[in-house]
């Protein structure tokens, strides 16, 4: 007798909350400039009820229960009949606006709602999670950059500041490669050093240091981006022949190039590549034991946002809207734990700073705008990962996602 009285309770339950939920997503709501009286009141659930539906597993729930009940026949049959009548609603929200004025714009999302067991799996939309697969590109990034490739050697463009940097990151790769020589030829200080550029864009980097007499590999995955560097390198039959430009992802060379290359670099790439653990674990694979990783980017800061975002990109438009997003930014103190974890040994942490008034780079001791890393694979790698690393690896993981 209790368990039919608790069950013919919990059904006026449920059916009394979704008659209110119906009446309330049905009623308009005001928000934004909308003209009251006018006829052009929308509220945005009356709205988004419009040829949409809501995915309510209560019609299923009902049946169910009905069934577990110890009424009469009748009693069940009446309840899964009304069930089984209910429509099923799935809630899509697409792009649309509150008013003509477009003050309020909602995000395409997609949205579900499950009934008592599966709510707690809605997630915001705004906030982004970024995949942990082997991929490390992003075809959005992709998209942005083919679309700017033939301004790369433009050094008044928006590339301007990539070849400023030159000025910096040329000697700062030369100078930290040259410690591991014993000798070293003079005007080829980097002959007979095999360098991967991941992210080799134009080739704005990959041919000073051909120049130094080092042989570059250059990969990138637009392909109009390599088309430009094998165009430009063409122009000088040295660089030809010292450079090799290739239209792929880091880890579609991992086995290819295991262990291959005296240094690798990422310059201003991390900020943009899908899966930063994977791309350092691909940079460790291809290095040799003792070899360099060299990479640049920006740290994740406040500073950073208002600097390097709004600042850059919005207002001086020093860089094309969207180029960067600040949550792919990543702080040194987190870059050193992945490359850590990695068996990377961190040697050099140095702050960069860019004036755009005059146009040139500077080194800086604060690093909470650009910065530059070096870091040396362990000459015995380990090839277990110990636990430490592990619990190191899953903190990452969540650090990254926020």
């Amino acid at each position: 007798m209790f368990k039919r009285t608790c069950n013919t309770f919990m059904i006026k339950i449920i059916i009394e909350v979704g008659s209110r939920w119906r009446e309330w997503v049905s009623e308009p709501f005001y928000w934004g400039s909308s003209e009251r009286g006018t006829g052009k009141e929308v509220g945005p659930f009356a709205t988004m009820w419009g040829g949409w539906k809501l995915n309510f597993f209560g019609g299923r729930f009902l049946r169910v229960l009905g069934s577990g009940c110890r009424g009469t026949q009748a009693e069940r049959l009446r309840l899964i009949s009304w069930a089984e009548n209910q429509p099923t609603w799935t809630l899509q929200i697409k792009p649309w606006v509150f008013n003509e004025y477009k003050t309020m714009w909602f995000k395409s999302c997609r949205m579900t709602f499950s009934c008592l067991n599966r709510i707690k799996n809605y997630r915001s939309p705004w906030k982004r999670l970024y995949s942990t697969s082997q991929s490390t590109v992003d075809s959005s990034e992709v998209k942005t950059f083919r679309a700017l490739a033939h301004k790369w050697w433009d050094e008044q463009g928006v590339y301007a500041p990539l070849h400023s940097m030159n000025d910096l990151r040329v000697p700062f790769i030369r100078d930290n490669l040259l410690k591991t020589v014993a000798n070293h030829q003079l005007g080829k200080p980097l002959s007979g050093m095999k360098i991967l550029d991941v992210g080799c864009g134009g080739g704005l980097l990959a041919e000073p240091l051909g120049r130094l007499g080092a042989s570059v590999v250059g990969i990138d995955p637009v392909d109009e981006n390599i088309k430009i560097a094998q165009h430009h390198k063409s122009f000088d039959p040295v660089l030809d022949k010292r450079i090799e430009y290739r239209v792929c992802s880091l880890e579609e060379i991992v086995e290819e190039k295991a262990e291959t290359f005296d240094a690798v670099i990422a310059s201003e790439v991390i900020e943009h590549v899908n899966d930063l653990e994977t791309f350092i674990q691909c940079c460790c694979q291809v290095l040799k034991p003792g070899g360099s990783l060299f990479i640049t980017t920006i740290n994740k800061t406040q500073l950073s946002y208002a600097l390097g975002i709004v600042f850059s990109e919005q207002v001086a438009g020093i860089v094309p809207k969207g180029t960067h997003m600040w949550e792919k930014f990543v702080s040194p103190e987190m870059l050193e734990s992945i490359l850590e974890s990695n068996g990377l040994s961190v040697q050099t942490v140095a702050g960069m700073l860019y004036n755009p008034f005059s146009g040139y780079w500077h080194w800086n001791k604060n690093t909470s705008l650009n910065y530059a890393a070096h870091a040396v694979r362990s000459m015995v790698q380990e090839h277990t990962v110990s636990a430490a690393n592990a619990a190191t690896s899953a903190g990452v993981h969540e650090e990254l996602k926020k």
